[in-house]
């Protein structure tokens, strides 16, 4: 897919930079157009990934629910990168594609279990400005997760903001991983038009 972001990407050089193409390159077959932009200051970078890389060893919260709740993010933001990413992920990661599908249409979707319907509304709360989360919503979470998964997944729910609305800013767009993999389009989010 073409498009322009806001900062034009960077020429990917040096022996880091053939590094990191390599790896991406060999797990996703390209290299997203956000490493690019990212590579103007490799330090942010290499932190990012570095963050985004411990969170993913993490384990107190179901992989499921930590995907779903990023994706939640990302559509009532607007990322049209992490969406298109993280639907691409769950099909990898071998998580409910169906329901990943369905994220920015949660509400009208009935594929949802209340505890994934909490998740989501959990994603949108922290998301506002001003956040929106009530006791009563993270009473229930508590309840059905324990302390540590909670914490893991507020925590998830902050990298997602801090990378969605990057790249937002950016200009960074999907990069059609979704599609390349096959994956039937996302469900559109009500009164958004499409991005891609």
């Amino acid at each position: 897919m073409e498009h322009t972001t806001r900062i034009p990407p960077a020429e990917i050089t040096g022996v880091k930079g053939a590094l990191i193409k390599r790896m991406i390159e060999k797990k996703l077959g390209k290299v997203p157009t956000a490493v690019g932009v990212y590579w103007h200051n490799p330090k942010v970078l290499f932190a990012s990934f570095g963050l985004g890389g411990k969170l993913q060893k993490w384990d107190a919260c179901d992989e499921n629910l930590k995907s779903f709740a990023h994706m939640a993010v990302a559509s009532l933001v607007g990322c049209t990168w992490c969406l298109d990413f993280n639907y691409f992920e769950t099909r990898n990661k071998g998580l409910d594609v169906d329901k990943a599908r369905e994220i920015p249409r949660w509400r009208e979707a009935d594929v949802f279990t209340p505890l994934e319907r909490d998740v989501l509304e959990y994603a949108e709360a922290m998301s506002q400005t001003p956040p929106t989360v009530t006791d009563e919503l993270v009473g229930r979470l508590h309840a059905e997760l324990g302390p540590p998964a909670v914490v893991e997944l507020t925590s998830v729910i902050a990298f997602a903001n801090m990378s969605t609305r990057g790249n937002v800013a950016l200009g960074i767009e999907s990069d059609g991983f979704a599609a390349a993999c096959g994956l039937r389009p996302l469900a559109e989010r009500p009164g958004v038009a499409s991005a891609s």
